[in-house]
């Protein structure tokens, strides 16, 4: 069954299609969040260092470009329907609450929150959105969105990259460490916020 589920894969991986579906994967996820663009760039990257196929520089490539062409299109999204969209939203709920984190973050930190919203669970979603409805400006968007779009892109691939060198002759169990490790810098970067927060507020009330 492995060896059928595998070939299935490296007969997909070996032709052009495969960056075309990097792209309009990634492109998607932007605006759609249920399609796992990070679950295949890392997939695929696996496979890059088991044997070199797909290339992992194209990889990086079209998966940086569907990102950043996915995200202008949730952004204008929220530039015409980002307030409808969030009234929307059950209050209480996680999509409801990412939306209301990274509206804090958005006017605290500005253009950065685009990049940190990555590593936030729904956040890029809202993210992009939020900035589309606060009719932040485009140019500035474009810019901090490069960057987010390739850094994504370049730790996505890379953490498959790793699990696939570990376990090259096995690229199934590369693709099981590999999200797994994507998974936890995840949790870290939750538990990490959620921690800072938590002393931010202690702080503020020892003030008070």
């Amino acid at each position: 069954m492995d060896n059928a589920i595998l070939q299935a894969i490296e007969g997909f991986i070996a032709t052009p299609w495969v960056y075309v579906a990097v792209f309009v994967i990634a492109k998607l996820d932007a605006f759609f969040p249920v399609v796992p663009s990070e679950t295949l760039v890392v997939t695929l990257g696996v496979f890059a260092a088991a044997d070199g196929n797909p290339n992992l520089a194209l990889i990086i490539l079209f998966a940086a470009l569907g990102a950043f062409a996915g995200d202008h299109i949730s952004y204008f999204i929220g530039r015409k329907s980002g307030t409808r969209i969030y009234a929307r939203l059950k209050p209480g709920s996680r999509t409801h609450k990412a939306y209301d984190r990274v509206g804090d973050m958005l006017v605290k930190r500005g253009g950065i929150v685009l990049i940190v919203a990555r590593y936030i669970p729904g956040g890029r979603t809202a993210a992009t959105l939020t900035t589309g409805a606060t009719k932040y400006p485009l140019r500035s968007f474009s810019r901090y969105d490069a960057v987010a779009a390739v850094t994504w892109a370049v730790y996505s691939a890379g953490i498959g990259y790793i699990g696939g060198r570990a376990f090259e002759h096995n690229p199934l169990l590369g693709v099981a460490v590999g999200l797994g490790l994507a998974l936890a810098v995840a949790g870290a970067h939750e538990g990490i916020r959620t921690l800072w927060e938590r002393r931010a507020a202690a702080r503020a009330e020892t003030a008070d």
